[in-house]
């Protein structure tokens, strides 16, 4: 058995590889994983108990599973938070964390560089439920300030942003915040825990989709949200009774994803680097836009509120959409598709995808061109991800 008594000393990487963990009566190595629907009762006395709660034991697995509790509590663990829940996709986590937070006749304030499902949730889905928003450029902590009301009850922003990596300056949005009485909820995705901690700086929710870097390799979905007790108890009743619980089977998998995750994302932050230089000495290239280069607008935040500077890339070629499909129908090694955070090396042309349901002019403000292409960076070897784009970019000369 894993000694615990530790654990607040140990390093990330260690969390990872054994946060969170119980062995069985079989003490197996790895952790076990539980296929079960229901759970079974010694006595009619027992089932009541676990019903109302006096025994806090497994109940049904919509409510709990000891292989999802297991990377809730590694995901803790890691984020430095009170506690977790496990969902059943990115989007699941991301819904679930502004329903516990929020409810008929209050106000949210986000900033309007979030992903299109996002986007949706904030503007189209919230506000049937009689919760209204106000976007803003979250780059610009007047318009924080100036959006609240007295209804705003929750501040939402995700940093770097999904697809032009800006990035927002999250202590001082979590001031502005808590100054209003509202909680702060930060989508970590682009970041990873690994490379920036909102709890730290001050947020109170943190959400992920746990189907890009945390899996890692392509094979499931999920996603998690993170926070306080009280926001954990709320985030719970929802999951329990809604039913948008991640499967046993996929918190396994995330399981072993999280015990490589430190090296995985290291090698991919690395041949990011390396990758947005090749990009940005491309003359088909009009901008780069990667937080660890020194050209990117704000590269002093990035190395104040970040610690690494990300696997993602955005970066625009001269012309437009046709230009942009044409260097992504020339790659060969460089796979087109909309995930992020994978082994493989992922392109996408936000416009026509991610972003697709927003109108040109709302993409104009965002600075989503029609020539942008999001790259997010993989295992490869750093020397053939260069080739293989630098050959694609050569078509367009």
């Amino acid at each position: 058995m894993v000694d615990t008594r530790a654990v607040a000393d140990w390093h990330p990487a260690t969390k990872l590889v054994h946060g969170g963990a119980e062995r069985s009566q079989f003490g197996e190595l790895s952790e076990a994983l539980y296929l079960t629907q229901s759970y079974v009762y010694p006595n009619a006395e027992a089932a009541e108990a676990r019903f109302t709660g006096a025994d806090p034991g497994y109940v049904y697995s919509r409510y709990a599973n000891p292989t999802v509790r297991m990377f809730e509590e590694r995901m803790a663990l890691l984020e430095g938070a009170d506690d977790a829940r496990a969902t059943a996709s990115g989007m699941a986590a991301v819904t679930v964390a502004l329903m516990a937070l929020l409810r008929a006749g209050d106000h949210i304030v986000s900033a309007r560089a979030l992903f299109g499902g996002c986007l949706y949730i904030v503007e189209d889905f919230l506000p049937r439920f009689g919760v209204t928003s106000t976007l803003v450029d979250g780059r610009n902590l007047d318009e924080w300030r100036a959006a609240v009301r007295p209804n705003t009850k929750a501040f939402f922003l995700e940093s770097p942003t999904n697809p032009t990596l800006e990035l927002v300056d999250i202590a001082a949005v979590a001031t502005i915040a808590h100054e209003a009485g509202a909680k702060l909820v930060v989508d970590n995705v682009f970041a990873t825990p690994l490379q920036q901690h909102p709890i730290q700086l001050g947020a109170d929710v943190v959400a992920y989709s746990a189907t890009k870097h945390i899996d890692g390799q392509g094979r499931c979905l999920g996603g998690v949200v993170l926070g306080d007790a009280a926001f954990i108890q709320a985030a719970h009743a929802i999951l329990k009774n809604t039913g948008p619980s991640m499967s046993p089977f996929n918190a396994w998998v995330l399981l072993k994803g999280l015990e490589t995750l430190p090296l995985r994302v290291e090698r991919q932050t690395q041949n990011a680097a390396i990758l947005a230089d090749a990009i940005g000495a491309h003359p088909a290239v009009t901008r780069v836009l990667y937080p660890g280069r020194k050209d990117h607008p704000q590269f002093d935040l990035a190395q104040r509120q970040m610690s690494g500077a990300s696997t993602m890339i955005a970066f625009e070629v001269k012309g437009g959409r046709a230009e942009a499909f044409r260097v992504e129908n020339a790659l060969r090694l460089i796979s087109i598709s909309n995930n992020l955070g994978d082994a493989k090396s992922i392109i996408t042309h936000p416009p026509t995808t991610t972003h697709q349901r927003l109108t040109p002019e709302a993409r104009a403000r965002l600075g989503i061109g029609e020539g942008m292409l999001r790259l997010s960076v993989g295992l490869e070897d750093a020397r053939d991800l260069v080739a293989d784009m630098t050959r694609a970019l050569d078509t367009l000369l």
